[in-house]
């Protein structure tokens, strides 16, 4: 089955000065989906984003807002970030020690469920609650900063959980290094959302960034 390619600009890489217009822009340029990661300088080692940013997100856009939480805990902040406009929200399998119940809480408040696997997280660990998941974000850099370079062996882990969400309904996002060069091999390993930062926002034309993106996916799309 060939799921359509999706691509997620993340605001991480924006202007901040101008987050609003950034996001108009990427809006306007093709963007399926607007990525929010959220760290809290605990469980990652940076500070970005709190509701509010989703909140300025959410006036500047009708696309799919997709919250990635790089915090722990996240469960305390979940209905904070639902009620921001977060479309999907991410949590990380390593944040806390009841991911089942995270993914039933964001469910119950009316949102798309998802679980994010560092580098060195086994992909088994989210083997029990793929009946909770809308979305698998198989991180393909270490979590924590923009601009870092994919990690080559997270390409057979991604083919892994292609094979463990088979024909379920679940969104394969990869985040981490992702660009034009390396997005067919990503697609071809199974992957459909490409979360993009450095690659769109530091180039002259958002569109064209997009487009390039997009082509190199989908060429490898399956």
């Amino acid at each position: 089955m060939i799921r359509a390619v999706k691509i997620a600009p993340s605001i991480l890489a924006a202007d901040f000065s101008r987050l609003g217009d950034e996001v108009r822009a990427v809006d306007k340029a093709g963007a399926d989906w607007i990525h929010v990661d959220v760290m809290d300088g605990h469980f990652v080692p940076n500070i970005t984003f709190g509701p509010l940013a989703v909140s300025a997100a959410r006036a500047a856009t009708k696309k799919p807002i997709d919250v990635h939480l790089m915090i722990a805990p996240a469960d305390p902040y979940l209905e904070a970030f639902a009620k921001a406009g977060a479309d999907r929200i991410i949590v990380h399998a390593e944040a806390g020690p009841h991911l089942d119940r995270s993914l039933q809480t964001i469910r119950g408040l009316g949102k798309k469920a998802g679980v994010a696997i560092n580098p060195a997280t086994p992909e088994g660990a989210v083997a029990y609650v793929l009946d909770r998941l809308d979305t698998i974000l198989t991180m393909t850099v270490n979590p924590g900063f923009g601009g870092q370079a994919f990690i080559p062996a997270m390409l057979d882990k991604i083919k892994r959980v292609k094979a463990m969400i088979g024909d379920r309904p679940i969104a394969l996002e990869v985040d981490g290094g992702v660009a034009t060069a390396n997005a067919t091999e990503i697609a071809a390993a199974g992957a459909n959302v490409f979360v993009a930062g450095s690659s769109i926002f530091e180039s002259n034309d958002y569109a064209k960034a997009i487009a390039a993106l997009r082509a190199g996916a989908t060429a490898g799309a399956r």
